[in-house]
């Protein structure tokens, strides 16, 4: 697949670092099966030029992305100043293909801080299937500069 085209003012290395820091969740875009959009809160990481996510099998998400693989994205903070990443790509579904993949996502979110949610996912993890975004296109945004305070006089 080609490389994802990419506007905005990050260059391929401001956005990977940044997909590499964010601890947001990434908001997914689906078709529903009445053909309208439907947005969806997911943990996130970055591998290589993807975008990996976790859901359980018997998902409303993993069903909807079993007929139309097409997503959109945005990964940004909900809060002012506004920054972040849009997108468009392609997403496939497939068997969790081992444990470590979800203990790097969960420890990316929780640290240490939940280990009853951690574990109860764990003990899921047989269940899971990986989603594999590979981007089309890339939109960055920063409106940090613009929206710093003044410096008073």
């Amino acid at each position: 697949m080609a490389k994802p085209r990419i506007k905005g003012p990050w260059s391929q290395a401001a956005i990977d670092r940044f997909l590499a820091q964010a601890r947001m969740p990434i908001r997914l875009s689906v078709c529903s099966a009445e053909g309208y959009p439907c947005v969806v809160s997911l943990w996130f990481m970055a591998a290589g030029e993807n975008l990996l996510c976790i859901t359980h099998r018997d998902s409303a998400l993993a069903q909807l992305l079993q007929r139309n693989g097409k997503v959109g994205f945005e990964i940004s903070p909900n809060e002012p100043p506004y920054f972040g990443l849009r997108g468009s790509g392609d997403c496939s579904l497939a068997p969790l293909p081992d444990r470590a993949t979800f203990e790097q996502l969960i420890e990316r979110y929780l640290n240490d801080d939940n280990q009853t949610l951690a574990s109860w996912l764990l003990a899921r993890c047989d269940e899971e299937l990986l989603l594999t975004i590979t981007p089309r296109q890339w939109f960055s945004w920063d409106y940090r500069r613009r929206m710093a305070s003044p410096t008073p006089a």
